[in-house]
C-alpha cells in the first residue's frame, strides 16, 4: 500500500511514543533481532534556494540511526532527527517487519492513521496561515 520511502517518512513524523508502542506490540512476531547499527551522529542538511534553485547545506543536524536484522533475514533501517535511539530502533523494527511481510495489516493501518493525522495537521496549519493573509492595493 505504501512505498518504503513513504512509510518511513510518515513514521519519522509520527509521535515517538506511539511508534515505540507499535514496535513493542510486534516484537514477539519478529523472532531473533540483531542490532547492526544504533548510533547518533551529525549529517549535513541540504536545502534548495527557492529563488534560484541552488542547492546548499543549511548546517549540521543531529540524527539517530538504527539498522536491524530480524529472524527471517529481513533488514530494517531508520534515521530520525534528534537523539532518540529508541525511536529510530522502533522504526527500523517496523521497517523490517514490513519487508518480511509480518503484521502488515496492523502496521499499514497504523501508518494510514498517522498519514491522515499528519495531513489534517498540515491542512489546519495552512488554513491558519491563510487566515492571516493581507490583501494590499497599490494606487
Amino acid at each position: 500500500m505504501f512505498s518504503q520511502s513513504d512509510y518511513l517518512t510518515i513514521l519519522t513524523h509520527a509521535p515517538a511514543d506511539t511508534v515505540k508502542q507499535v514496535a513493542e506490540d510486534i516484537l514477539n512476531a519478529l523472532g531473533e533481532i540483531t542490532v547492526l547499527v544504533n548510533r547518533t551522529g551529525l549529517v549535513m542538511l541540504p536545502y534548495t534556494d527557492t529563488a534560484k534553485g541552488t542547492r546548499f547545506h543549511l548546517g549540521e543536524v543531529l540524527v539517530s540511526e538504527s539498522r536491524v536484522r530480524i529472524g527471517s533475514g529481513a533488514e530494517g533501517y531508520a534515521v530520525c532527527m534528534g537523539r532518540d535511539l529508541e525511536q529510530s530502533m522502533a522504526i527500523a523494527l517496523i521497517d523490517a517487519a514490513l519487508q518480511a511481510q509480518i503484521e502488515t495489516t496492523q502496521l499499514e493501518a497504523f501508518i494510514g492513521e498517522q498519514q491522515a493525522a499528519q495531513q489534517a495537521a498540515d491542512e489546519l496549519l495552512l488554513r491558519q496561515v491563510e487566515a492571516t493573509r493581507v490583501e494590499l492595493e497599490t494606487f
